[in-house]
């Protein structure tokens, strides 16, 4: 299995992120990474993040700027 974010802005167009993350093999992973670097990708161009499982989508899409209340 693995987990991977896609990075968007707010209409859901897909960007690249500023921070290239690795491929995740469990969904804390995944997640402990994004509460890392969401200020970085933010600053990069990434307005939201979905969360997948292989092809299956977990969640999202998430904003990221709901981060920085």
């Amino acid at each position: 299995m693995a987990w991977t974010w896609r990075f968007e802005k707010s209409d859901g167009t897909e960007v690249q992120p500023a921070v290239q993350p690795e491929e995740f093999t469990t969904q804390g992973d995944a997640e402990s990474w994004i509460g890392e670097y969401w200020k970085e990708l933010l600053e990069g161009g990434v307005e939201q993040v979905t969360l997948s499982e292989d092809t299956t989508k977990i969640y999202g899409p998430m904003s990221l700027n709901a981060a920085a209340e």
